[in-house]
């Protein structure tokens, strides 16, 4: 069994050793065993807390790389107007503290880029909610990778694209010294 203990972020898929496909309610966990797509066993070692998201990698003892896939399971897609009704949609369907995944651009169509879109799991009461605020919406099967959350990387020092990280210890207004 590979044992998955360090988080890669994404890397080049030629360092790709296998895949592994999970819904969102598994890539909430730290500890699991599972099976990759060309059934090797797994076990995830890793710490609590961060959701493995859809194309994150992993790296097992071994050195082998594993890339985390969000698998196709049943969610509801509400399509509506971007601006204030796409917002106020986030916000009645975020103030009840459920995972959402949001999208610009609708279903194929000549004003696809005037509509937003949020997905969540399927809830009969979070459905009539968004009918009612006037989101027209698609019961299917669909990867869910929803928003990580403002907190998610909390006390983390964080990159700006240059290929390196730090922490931040200038005050404001004052230029980045690195």
């Amino acid at each position: 069994m590979l044992e998955l203990n360090q988080r890669l972020g994404e890397v080049e898929s030629g360092e790709i050793y296998d895949t592994l496909t999970l819904p969102y309610e598994l890539r909430i966990r730290g500890r699991l065993r599972a099976t990759t797509d060309t059934r090797h066993d797994v076990g995830l070692f890793l710490d609590r807390g961060p959701v493995l998201r859809e194309g994150e990698c992993l790296q097992a003892r071994t050195g082998e790389i594993i890339r985390i896939r969000a698998a196709s399971e049943p969610v509801v897609t509400a399509t509506i107007q971007n601006g204030m009704p796409l917002a106020r949609l986030c916000y009645h369907l975020g103030n009840r503290h459920v995972a959402l995944q949001i999208g610009s651009g609708g279903a194929i169509g000549s004003n696809s880029a005037k509509l937003g879109w949020v997905r969540f799991p399927p809830d009969h009461v979070l459905e009539e909610l968004a009918e009612r605020l006037g989101a027209t919406l698609d019961r299917h099967q669909a990867p869910f990778d929803p928003e990580p959350g403002a907190y998610a990387n909390a006390g983390e020092s964080h990159s700006h694209g240059s290929g390196h990280r730090h922490s931040h210890s200038h005050k404001p207004g004052e230029p980045h010294a690195h």
